[in-house]
């Protein structure tokens, strides 16, 4: 694995995406433990990518302009979805919540951060494009090879994301104290998880 590879990986996972506000927003809204559910539930979104691009299939989805528009305007749809609900539940934050209910929370936590990725046909194709290129030519197991990479770049988002969003629960400690700005940080977000939504479903291959 090269310097190469890493270096370009870690910048492209430093660009803040659809994933990384996701985690942002459960550190901010919710603390330090959501950001470990956001996180993960966006890192194993993205686990069905990689293993399109180690088999191929993603070429399918590249060939396919049905199946891409299906799955682009599925995720737009869910995103504008995600972003109704928080503007719905803005001031109704539960930070008193039973243990079960709190288990919950954390499942659909995970399940909301897996769908808002794997719902993004554009990782596919990314990684369709991104990963043969730090593989040596002709390579004895290339689906391997493209499993390893896949791997390593799946280890570092999920690092990145832990870092972003517990430098957002951080700041929480500080509007915490303040509902309105909690409040308006919480429309923010959902009115800004509208607007990615409405962007996926304009945007172009």
């Amino acid at each position: 694995m090269s310097l190469e590879f890493f270096l370009t990986s870690l910048i492209v996972v430093l660009i803040p995406g659809t994933g990384v506000i996701y985690v942002l927003t459960n550190g901010l809204l919710r603390g330090h433990s959501f950001v470990w559910s956001a996180a993960l539930g966006c890192t194993l979104g993205i686990v069905p990518h990689l293993v399109a691009s180690a088999l191929g299939l993603a070429a399918l989805l590249h060939t396919s302009a049905l199946a891409f528009q299906v799955v682009k305007y599925v995720g737009a749809a869910y995103l504008i979805y995600l972003g109704y609900c928080m503007w719905k539940d803005t001031g109704s934050i539960d930070l008193s919540s039973t243990a079960e209910q709190t288990q919950k929370n954390h499942l659909q936590t995970i399940l909301s951060g897996f769908l808002i990725n794997i719902l993004n046909p554009k990782l596919s194709i990314f990684f369709l494009a991104f990963l043969p290129q730090f593989i040596a030519p002709n390579p004895a197991q290339p689906v391997l090879e493209m499993v390893k990479l896949g791997g390593f770049f799946m280890a570092l988002t999920f690092g990145v994301f832990l870092l972003y969003g517990f430098g957002a629960a951080f700041v929480r400690r500080y509007i915490m104290s303040n509902p309105r700005l909690l409040q308006n940080i919480q429309r923010g977000f959902a009115g800004l998880f509208v607007f990615l939504g409405i962007r996926l479903a304009l945007e172009d291959r």
